[in-house]
């Protein structure tokens, strides 16, 4: 199985955007649920948002909701995290991971990717 690819991270200032982008290969990508997750320094791994292999069920953690939208291209073997009003607590290693099924649980995905750092400034 090959390893989902993150990119798009960087340093933004609060209030700004990022957009995360996952490439996976290696499987069949649309039968596949997709979930983001972030680990910032000297804090556990967190649940940031999912999306079932058709796009049509979202789920989202309280702290980014309203704020971040996962989207996917089934097509494009490609899923996105589009992070506005981005604020400094928002400051991560963020990972993308593939799964059976939609889950807030990190150990439900069996893929994952090396992660990207993205950082908010105040």
């Amino acid at each position: 199985q090959v390893r989902p690819v993150e990119s798009g991270g960087g340093l933004v200032q609060a209030g700004g955007s990022l957009r995360l982008s996952c490439a996976a290969s290696g499987r069949t990508f649309s039968t596949y649920a997709m979930g983001w997750f972030r680990q910032a320094p000297g804090k556990e791994r967190e649940f940031v948002a999912a999306s079932t292999w058709s796009g049509g069920t979202t789920d989202y953690a309280d702290s980014v909701k309203g704020r971040f939208t996962i989207s996917r291209d089934n097509a494009k073997n490609t899923m996105s995290l589009q992070m506005n009003s981005l604020k400094p607590e928002d400051t991560a290693v963020y990972r993308c991971a593939t799964g059976p099924l939609l889950a807030r649980r990190a150990t439900l995905y069996d893929l994952w990717g090396q992660g990207i750092q993205v950082t908010v400034s105040s």
